[in-house]
């Protein structure tokens, strides 16, 4: 995976263990992502399938994309679609996708760089390979989340957030067994490049055969892990927990997950992505692209894509977004 990485581990800030008074989190339940296909025929996992609302709150979806290695002219994309009342969140490990936007955001994103895109009141987005891509092929591999937004932010001003990967903060377990990529929030005093309306952590980990994380997490967030690839075991109760599963963790102070000690050839070690946010408690009304608090909110959303109230296409660059 050409995810951000370093040689030394041992060179980066290291995480501290979690007080020995704090509460380890049980695993509630470990559930199997279903396969699908998603925009022009992309291959998805459905990381949340199964989940109730409430326990993933203030999550809304995500799709593990790929891993797929495509031919020459195979790879693929989304068209043009609407978006409101969330934030979608693109963290791509392998290949390669251009963004563009009907509020003017927009860029290349590409091994380990991450778009933010706040949908807010309303907007308009592609996401496809470039021509390049197209005819190259290739593998791809990523991750689309969809975070919630509460209804006083549901209209906010759209927004987009280029975190490219020298941007992402590097972090070591404390006995150097795990890198930890964090996207965005606050893990034990160490802050990501992402800037979040609802208050969130998204961290991806890889851990060496037989290391064990132990991970502070705010009580107040709830806490899910996801089985990017390779395997191991979640929790002190050490679930087994394999590619494309997802633990989710009842309350306490820190998360635990474990590398299995023999890996697959594919897999150099186990490849987690971690996160957690705060509960936001509100009605959710969903009704495909859009993601609101009551039904009319919902016919108001089809009005106004019909009506072009999402803006027009192709945007004018926004004054302060990357469209490189």
């Amino acid at each position: 995976m050409p995810a951000v990485t370093v040689d030394d581990l041992l060179v980066l800030p290291r995480v501290p263990e979690p007080d020995p008074t704090a509460i380890s989190r049980p695993v509630t339940s470990v559930t199997t992502a279903p396969s699908g296909f998603e925009g022009e025929g992309f291959p998805v996992r459905r990381a949340f399938a199964g989940l109730s609302p409430s326990t993933l709150d203030p999550f809304i979806h995500m799709d593990q994309m790929g891993e797929v290695d495509y031919a020459p002219g195979e790879p693929k994309g989304t068209a043009w679609h609407p978006h409101r009342g969330f934030e979608t969140v693109t963290y791509l490990i392998d290949g390669e996708l251009r963004h563009q936007d009907s509020n003017g955001g927009g860029g290349i994103i590409a091994d380990g760089d991450t778009q933010w895109m706040t949908a807010g009141g309303g907007v308009l987005h592609i996401e496809a390979p470039p021509e390049e891509v197209v005819m190259s092929g290739g593998l791809f591999h990523g991750i689309q989340l969809w975070v919630n937004l509460p209804s006083r932010l549901k209209m906010t001003e759209p927004r987009y957030q280029d975190i490219g990967r020298g941007k992402v903060k590097l972090l070591s377990s404390a006995d150097g067994g795990a890198l930890l990529r964090l996207i965005a929030g606050n893990v034990a005093g160490h802050r990501g490049p992402g800037i979040t309306h609802t208050p969130i952590a998204l961290v991806h980990a890889t851990l060496a055969p037989g290391a064990r994380l132990r991970l502070p997490w705010r009580p107040d967030f709830n806490a899910l892990v996801y089985t990017l690839a390779g395997a191991g075991m979640a929790g002190e109760s050490r679930r087994p927990l394999e590619m494309g599963q997802l633990a989710v963790y009842g309350a306490g102070d820190a998360i635990t997950v474990e590398a299995g000690t023999v890996q697959d050839s594919r897999s150099a070690g186990m490849e987690v992505l971690i996160l957690g946010g705060r509960p936001i408690r509100e009605p959710v009304a969903a009704y495909g692209p859009f993601v609101m608090n009551t039904r009319e909110e919902l016919v108001r959303a089809v009005e106004d894509v019909r009506a072009g109230r999402f803006g027009t296409i192709p945007a004018a660059p926004h004054p302060g977004h990357d469209v490189s």
